[in-house]
């Protein structure tokens, strides 16, 4: 019988291919999507993944959302908490709307994203969390301290659950990917998408599958003992 995966925000860009590597690497995945019914319908009828609408941010949704899930598909034995947003701003003109948006979905979401689920991990004594964080998280960004915050946050949850998890089998990392040619980087302007590759030592944006390959490997049992790190994708642009 093969594993059961959830990818929040997994119908689109890095998720959407997260969530296509997994089944096709023999995983049966559920993906999650807040708002756009249109390109998840798209989505499911492209590959056969069934899609879950809820917002990550409402802890109620979310547990409601998942126990639909494991009810249609069986124990949830993967999680990749991917969903996110920007609300980008210079910090003497955020809101505390816009960062309390981004606090709720980017942060607490992925605790009511993995909270339902570690109990059944921990008593199954196997579990797989991965956390997709960002290169912004390490190195901060202008006009996203909201965004940097929540981020640098995730890094914060795994190195605490994997210490939390480990006697039970459960792994916990993240990934901190640097710029990846999806469609909202697409379509910035040429000259900016040139100036951000310039500061790339590969020379090139990253493709969402560069992400999803490390997923895979991280919920392998190859990467069974590895718990705790963090994976830097992104050309070199960053290192730790």
């Amino acid at each position: 019988m093969s594993r059961v995966a959830l990818v929040t925000g997994g119908s689109r860009g890095i998720g959407a291919a997260i969530s296509t590597a997994l089944k096709d690497a023999g995983y049966s995945v559920a993906a999650t999507y807040a708002g756009n019914d249109e390109a998840a319908a798209k989505f499911t009828e492209s590959t056969g993944i069934k899609t879950y609408k809820w917002d990550v941010a409402d802890y109620d949704a979310s547990k409601a959302g998942i126990a639909n899930v494991e009810a249609d598909l069986g124990p949830i034995e993967v999680v990749v908490a991917n969903a996110g947003i920007t609300r980008d701003a210079p910090f003497h003109k955020m809101t505390p709307e816009q960062w309390h948006q981004v606090i709720n979905t980017n942060l607490t979401g992925v605790f009511n994203t993995i909270h339902p689920i570690w109990p059944g991990m921990r008593e199954r004594k196997f579990g797989r969390v991965v956390v997709i964080s960002s290169i912004n998280g390490q190195k901060g960004q202008f006009a996203q301290v909201n965004y940097a915050a929540t981020k640098a946050g995730d890094l914060g949850i795994i190195k605490s659950l994997a210490q939390e998890g480990a006697r039970a089998g459960i792994t916990a990392n993240a990934i901190c990917p640097g710029y990846i040619a999806t469609d909202m980087v697409m379509a910035v302007p040429e000259k900016v998408r040139e100036s951000i590759i310039a500061q790339i030592p590969a020379g090139r944006l990253g493709e969402p599958e560069d992400i999803a390959r490390a997923v895979l490997f991280l919920a392998s049992d190859d990467a069974s003992f590895i718990n705790g790190s963090t994976i830097t994708a992104n050309g070199a642009q960053y290192i730790t």
